[in-house]
C-alpha cells in the first residue's frame, strides 16, 4: 500500500477531477486579505469550505473566485445562493458538490458555472426548488 500525500488524499467531496483546491492561507493571499478577513467571509457565507485531505484542512474551490474591477473577490451571487442552500438543510460538504454538479435546467451548466457567467437568477431558481 502506497501512502498518500497530504495534497493527494481523497476526499468525499464530489467535484470534477481538475478542481482547484485553495487553503485558507491560499485564498487569503489571492485575495490580499488577512486569514482572519477570510475566515469572516466564511462565517458570512460569501464563501463556502469544506474538510479535505489527511489533516483534514479547510479548502475553498478556486472556481469560487472571480476577477472583478482588475482583482480576485468572492462570486458576488455567491453569498445569497448559499444562504438559500443553507435554508435547505445543506452541508456545507452538500453545497459544494451541488455547485459542481451539472444541472439540467441550466442547460448542463454546473451552477458555478452559470454564477460565474451572471446567471444569478437561474441559479436562484434550482437551489430555491430544493428546499
Amino acid at each position: 500500500m502506497t501512502e498518500q500525500q497530504p495534497d493527494q488524499a481523497q476526499t468525499d467531496v464530489r467535484t470534477p477531477d481538475d478542481t482547484e483546491w485553495l487553503t485558507i492561507p491560499d485564498v487569503a493571499e489571492r485575495l490580499d486579505l488577512d486569514v482572519v478577513r477570510v475566515r469572516q467571509l466564511l462565517r458570512e457565507r460569501k464563501l463556502v469550505a469544506v474538510r479535505r485531505g489527511e489533516r483534514s484542512v479547510l479548502h475553498v474551490p478556486a472556481a469560487l473566485l472571480v476577477e472583478l474591477e482588475g482583482r480576485l473577490q468572492p462570486i458576488p451571487a455567491l453569498h445569497g445562493t448559499i444562504v438559500l442552500l443553507d435554508d435547505a438543510r445543506f452541508t456545507d460538504d452538500e453545497i459544494v458538490e451541488w455547485l459542481f454538479a451539472p444541472e439540467e435546467t441550466l442547460n448542463g451548466l454546473a451552477p458555478v458555472e452559470a454564477l460565474r457567467a451572471g446567471q444569478r437568477a437561474a441559479v436562484r431558481r434550482v437551489a430555491q426548488g430544493l428546499g
